[in-house]
């Protein structure tokens, strides 16, 4: 399948991403999760998620409206990332074609489409754009990079694994999991990829998974997931996930 977007092209080719042609990696994750937007779209409801107990903040909401809207904010940190990354020397010094530069390409392909998936779906029940803070990252270097971009997806495995508890059950809630589940399995494998750039083997170490135990991926709850997200979102963009949990 050919792309519509090669990289260096300015993501702005990702602004009607359901209906443009996405690379094959894409494909098979992303039609996965356009199978439920038409169900999401239709769930949505107006719930007043403006919280005056935190002012300046971002309030996600509650339900399982809230847990999309705190899925879209950790998307749109994540496809924040990748799109600056793709800006430093770091990443336009990798040659053409090898697998590091492809592994980010396709990353950063994932996370947009995952940001502009959930935008879509929320429609008018979508919290508004954040503005992140980057300022403690050094894109001009691989360890700098590799290093956040460890943080971003073992942060974002462990926030979706944590948050399937606050969906609903009936039958719209269930919807929404099997979606969560197959973005989160998407997630998994960026946070693979990524830890063995930085340390061949490490995606199994004892920090991601309870070894000697169940052997299940380790999840957090909102509140521990905003704790670090919010370090790298600007004032006025910090997310309260309060109303959720």
């Amino acid at each position: 399948m050919s792309n519509i977007i090669k990289p260096g092209e300015d993501e702005v080719g990702f602004t009607k991403p359901l209906y443009a042609p996405i690379k094959r990696r894409s494909f098979f994750m992303y039609a996965g999760a356009t199978a439920g937007i038409t169900a999401l779209a239709l769930a949505g409801c107006n719930d007043d998620s403006d919280n005056t107990s935190m002012p300046n903040m971002v309030d996600v909401g509650s339900s399982s409206l809230g847990v999309l809207n705190y899925a879209y904010a950790l998307e749109q940190l994540e496809a924040g990332f990748y799109t600056s990354l793709r800006e430093g020397t770091y990443y336009k010094g990798l040659a053409s074609g090898t697998a590091e530069k492809q592994i980010l390409d396709d990353l950063y392909y994932h996370e947009v489409i995952h940001r502009e998936f959930f935008k879509a779906a929320l429609g008018t029940n979508a919290i508004k754009a954040l503005e992140p803070d980057f300022s403690a990252i050094d894109f001009n270097s691989r360890a700098s990079v590799l290093g956040a971009a460890k943080t971003f997806e073992d942060l974002g495995v462990a926030a979706y694994n944590g948050a399937g508890r606050y969906i609903a059950t009936d039958a719209t809630g269930l919807q929404y999991l099997v979606i969560a589940g197959k973005i989160v399995s998407v997630e998994a494998r960026h946070a693979s990829l990524i830890r063995d750039l930085v340390l061949e083997g490490s995606f199994v170490d004892s920090d991601v998974v309870t070894i000697g135990t169940n052997g299940l991926e380790i999840s957090k709850t909102p509140t521990e997931v905003v704790a670090a997200a919010n370090q790298y979102l600007k004032e006025g963009s910090k997310l309260n996930v309060s109303n959720l949990v």
